[in-house]
């Protein structure tokens, strides 16, 4: 067992884990953090992506003594108290929610595609940007234009043609 020291979702978090425990069961064991899902534990699916200091991270393939020191966010940190970030509310609003296994990953990695954006984004970037993320119900035309209208509610420019 080893000590980790992380800022999770803003809170810190002290547990001693052993060394070979996975981020993404650390989330959901140690800090009882479900939303964080596990889908394939290969790396292929996206389904446990975090914000790991500001940088998407497949949590099913870094160590929780990876992240000592670090800050985590979580699909459960990104909401301003009940008020939903605009990804999870464009999201709803444009039903790319589906049967929301997937959510928790393709809304942190949504977010981290506008936020890096430096040009208007379009429907063929976001496509080619979540090739890391899969959705088992294949229906990624409702899931594009809810990325496409979270950077439109994020204030960040959209080119629809």
């Amino acid at each position: 067992m080893l000590r980790v020291e992380l800022v999770v979702n803003g809170q810190d978090v002290r547990r001693d884990v052993p060394d070979n425990m996975l981020l993404s069961t650390f989330l959901r064991e140690e800090v009882q953090l479900t939303g964080t899902h596990i889908g394939c534990d290969t790396t292929q699916c996206g389904a446990c992506v975090v914000s790991i200091d500001g940088e998407t991270v497949k949590s099913c393939t870094m160590l929780a003594l990876q992240a000592n020191r670090r800050s985590v966010t979580t699909i459960e940190g990104i909401a301003n108290g009940s008020e939903l970030h605009p990804m999870q509310r464009a999201f709803s609003e444009c039903h790319g929610l589906q049967c929301g296994y997937c959510t928790p990953g393709m809304v942190i990695a949504a977010i981290d595609i506008v936020e890096r954006s430096e040009e208007p984004l379009t429907a063929a970037r976001v496509r080619e940007e979540l090739k890391g993320n899969l959705c088992r119900c294949t229906g990624y035309v409702n899931i594009v234009k809810s990325v496409l209208r979270g950077a439109e509610l994020m204030g960040r420019p959209v080119d629809r043609v």
